[in-house]
């Protein structure tokens, strides 16, 4: 009986064919058709079924947010589709072999529907079709060999669905397949051999699911897989054999889970690995090293990290090629340490907004190299430490209203820009002074520290100093010696040390001494030495 339908329909199509190349097609109201391009376009409205007068020729339909609730016989008119989109409806569900006139169909996307469930006959004689969507509907189970009428498929979407289920086998055929989303389901395990018949997939997205562990071979035998996301899917810990086999991964998503540390071993392997985000996990600091073996890393992102501390010095260092780095939203961020961002020649792009830094040093990062950083929603402090990124600020325009550095501290420049304060406002005139004084007294400091130090090792050196010199210098050493005590005593005559003593007589008489005394005084040109001369010990 439906092979009898069938025929009629065509036989029909066959007829009014050709009357409607000559007639003026029929379009609907709130719909754009093209009767060059073979595009029909029906925007937001109130269909509920599909038109069944349009031009037979149409290659492209698109039928958005309207109210159509199933996809009837209706479709066979159009055999020539090779896009047909109808999205944004009501549909319940897909008749088995429904598109089996559809030969040339490249692309159905029927996402955002009510579709609870699909057989493996419903894409029968589909053999075309590159790209099928059937995100965001209710399908629970992708079940055995659904999609093996899809040979030449190469990009499904099953994300935003209700699938707890994955047949071991659910794949099978597809082996072709480029692209698939399985993101934002219930799946709670990864069957090991599901991926097995894929082994041309570039990118797999298995975010948003509960997975808590990925087991070791779920991603065997996918050699050509470039792209990984699998965040917010609960996990907790990753090991060595995670992702054993992507060797060849170029993007990785292991954001929005549960993980208490940088997973830095089981990182290691994914040696062409060039982009990476881990944001929204629950370590604590970024230790130095912590992306050891990825020598091809070019982006990292670590945004919204609600435990996240401090990053450590040399926390990049095994990462010489990355060129962006995003850090962003981590509410208790307050530490970048000196060397944090050291070793990174090829830096361009650098971007710490929205943490909780108070401060930034120039020795952090060669700023004037950078083609873009961005360091506002940070709490600054904006004193003379900050005065170097004042002047940079204004030397590269680098602004806009959404990123100007703004100023919370001290209260006076609360909401102020950074870039609008005067140095002197900032304090930086007394700083100068300050460092002037510094200097000197470090100068200072340094000279008598020096001159102490040779004085030291002249006086400890001097007896080589000596040997070193030779026996010539030491004679005219003694020479000179001789020639000084010459010259001393010369200065001082013999006849001062052996003056006799005119001073010290026994008188009985006061008269008979006085005479005595006038008698043997000495000649005048001696009177004034005769108290200060010594008394020899012979005369007492």
């Amino acid at each position: 009986m439906i092979q009898v339908k069938m025929f009629a329909i065509v036989m029909l199509i066959s007829v009014l064919a050709p009357l409607a190349s000559e007639a003026a097609a029929y379009c609907p109201s709130r719909c754009v058709c093209d009767d060059v391009k073979l595009h029909v376009t029906c925007g937001e409205g109130e269909l509920d079924v599909l038109p069944i007068a349009l031009n037979p020729a149409i290659e492209r339909l698109v039928i958005k947010f309207n109210r159509i609730k199933a996809i009837d016989s209706s479709i066979q008119f159009y055999t020539e589709l090779t896009m047909l989109d109808l999205s944004y409806n009501h549909l319940l569900g897909v008749p088995k072999s429904i598109f089996m006139y559809q030969k040339r169909l490249l692309q159905l996307h029927l996402n955002n529907n009510k579709i609870s469930s699909i057989g493996n006959k419903t894409f029968a004689g589909m053999n075309e079709l590159r790209v099928l969507n059937l995100r965001g509907n209710f399908i629970e189970e992708v079940t055995k060999s659904l999609f093996r009428a899809l040979p030449k498929l190469e990009e499904l979407n099953l994300g935003e669905n209700q699938i707890s289920t994955l047949h071991p086998d659910a794949f099978d055929g597809l082996t072709n397949l480029r692209i698939l989303h399985l993101d934002d389901n219930a799946i709670n395990v990864i069957p090991t051999p599901s991926f097995r018949p894929v082994r041309l997939l570039a990118e797999l997205y298995l975010g948003l699911n509960t997975l808590n562990q990925i087991h070791p071979g779920s991603f065997e035998g996918l050699q050509h897989l470039r792209r990984l996301d699998v965040r917010g899917s609960m996990l907790v810990n990753l090991t060595i054999d995670t992702f054993r086999g992507l060797e060849n991964l170029r993007s990785l998503d292991i954001s929005d889970n549960h993980l208490l540390k940088v997973p830095t071993v089981a990182l290691s392997i994914l040696g062409r690995l060039e982009e990476l985000s881990l944001g929204q996990n629950d370590f604590e600091i970024i230790p130095e090293g912590a992306f050891y073996g990825l020598s091809n890393l070019r982006k990292v992102s670590i945004s919204g990290a609600l435990n996240l501390q401090r990053i450590q010095s040399g926390a990049f260092a095994s990462n010489t090629n990355l060129d962006t780095v995003v850090i962003a939203s981590n509410r208790l961020l307050v530490e970048l340490d000196e060397g944090a961002f050291s070793g990174l020649p090829h830096i361009e792009n650098v971007i710490l907004r929205d943490n909780a830094i108070r401060t930034f040093r120039e020795e952090l990062l060669p700023w004037k190299q950078l083609r873009n950083f961005d360091i506002s929603g940070n709490p600054l402090v904006c004193n003379c430490h900050m005065r170097w990124m004042k002047d940079l600020l204004r030397e590269k325009p680098i602004e806009t209203e959404q990123n100007q550095v703004i100023c919370q501290y001290p209260e006076r420049f609360a909401g102020e820009a950074l870039r609008e304060i005067s140095s002197e406002l900032l304090g930086c005139h007394q700083r100068q002074s300050d460092k002037d004084r510094a200097v000197v007294g470090a100068v200072l400091v340094a000279s008598a520290a020096s001159v102490t130090t040779f004085i030291l090792v002249a006086y400890r050196l001097r007896h080589r100093l000596v040997d070193a010199l030779g026996p010539n210098w030491h004679n005219k050493r003694n020479s000179l010696k001789e020639e000084k005590d010459l010259e001393f005593a010369k200065a001082f005559p013999e006849i001062e040390y052996h003056q006799p003593n005119f001073n010290i007589y026994t008188c009985n008489y006061q008269q008979m001494c006085q005479a005595k005394m006038a008698q043997h005084s000495p000649p005048q040109q001696f009177q004034h030495h005769i108290y200060e001369t010594p008394i020899p010990v012979s005369d007492l």
